[in-house]
């Protein structure tokens, strides 16, 4: 563990794919970085996810710059796997990374921004959001007036079914998070499955047609559905406001499994049990929200959110504050940019500008001294 020095050229902030990326390049080009990390292991934030998740991408597309996941090319890595995997490209390529240090604040004095987490702040030349701004999970105001007997829970806390009493349970958005969960549940539930089907991935992606498909759509997501597109406002909205198609888990897989699918949103509460927009109330003992994560920018305290909440930026630089830069948002360049296989060329970008911005060199990050 490293404790970072009072100032440093760039800060990275978050230890995911993105931003181990951005600091690979940086690394390679000798710029000075610190990468700060909330969890307390790299990789953590793969770790706690849910039991059974397996990436829906095979091996040969979820490596990072400089070192292809060690998988076979057409195995699914699991979360852990992929977790270790990001560990292990940290420790490979001695990436400087603090761990533990979630930050609160991001602001600006003069030329510097200011880093705050903890008792610390941290001067920097630059800044890289990396965390993906995907944090807040979302639950609706209603939630609160469910009866207090029904277990209720995020996807974001969701690990695997023994969180789950006895009894019927719903869990409530169907995009791909919602269907792998629903169609575990089933196993031992009665499970229903509240929400529209936005599609479905007319092949198995684990099966023989994805080694022929998945090539052609991964060359389309990184080089073609890009913001040179005409069509890419609408389909930066769409990706950035829907929850995507089912990848893995279909519709066949949950009628096969038992699973109760209802297209009907949950609209509300009725004597303390979850109301349908059609009408019908749910008898359940458990909700599963699987409704997705809110951007979360109020701790930027920059002018950095458009008129949609997202932050403005021109592949990766923020459009009105220099020197502050994302990575691993949705559609930042590219369908791919919210990819594993994809966020590395939009960090090479952004590290590319950061070393030809001349900005300041500080002290260098090496050395630091043990915190």
């Amino acid at each position: 563990m490293f404790r970072a020095p009072d100032h440093v050229e760039t800060v990275i902030i978050g230890a995911g794919q993105a931003g181990l990326s951005t600091a690979y390049h940086l690394s390679r080009m000798g710029r000075p970085y610190v990468i700060l990390e909330a969890h307390e292991r790299v990789g953590d934030v793969w770790r706690n996810r849910f039991d059974s998740l397996k990436l829906y991408s095979p091996a040969r597309y979820d490596g990072l710059p400089g070192f292809p996941m060690p998988l076979d090319r057409w195995v699914y890595p699991t979360k852990d796997q992929m977790a270790d995997y990001l560990e292990e490209y940290a420790k490979r390529f001695e990436l400087i990374v603090i761990t533990g240090a979630k930050v609160q604040r991001l602001s600006r004095d003069g030329d510097c921004f200011l880093v705050e987490w903890g008792d610390r702040t941290l001067r920097a030349d630059n800044v890289v959001v990396a965390s993906g701004t995907f944090q807040r999970p979302i639950v609706p105001p209603f939630a609160g007036e469910l009866d207090p007997a029904i277990t209720q829970m995020h996807s974001h806390d969701y690990r695997n079914p023994s969180q789950i009493p006895e009894g019927p349970v719903l869990v409530v958005g169907a995009a791909h998070t919602g269907a792998d969960v629903a169609l575990e549940l089933a196993r031992e539930h009665r499970t229903i499955l509240s929400g529209r089907v936005n599609g479905e991935l007319p092949f198995d992606i684990e099966g023989r047609a994805a080694h022929r498909v998945l090539p052609v759509m991964f060359f389309l997501a990184k080089h073609v559905l890009t913001v040179r597109n005409p069509l890419a406002p609408k389909m930066r909205a769409h990706i950035r406001g829907h929850g995507g198609p089912l990848l893995r888990v279909k519709r066949a897989d949950l009628d096969a499994a038992g699973v109760e699918r209802t297209e009907a949103r949950v609209a509300g509460a009725r004597d303390g049990m979850p109301l349908l927009e059609d009408g019908r109330v749910l008898d359940v003992a458990s909700v599963v929200w699987c409704t997705g994560f809110d951007k979360d920018v109020e701790w930027i305290d920059l002018p950095v959110a458009g008129e949609d909440g997202w932050p403005e930026q021109d592949r990766g630089a923020a459009t009105a504050v220099p020197g502050l830069y994302f990575v691993g948002l949705p559609f930042l360049y590219a369908f791919a940019s919210m990819l594993v296989g994809g966020v590395g060329r939009d960090a090479a970008r952004v590290a590319k500008q950061i070393a030809a911005s001349g900005a300041r060199k500080p002290a260098p990050v090496r050395a630091a001294v043990a915190a």
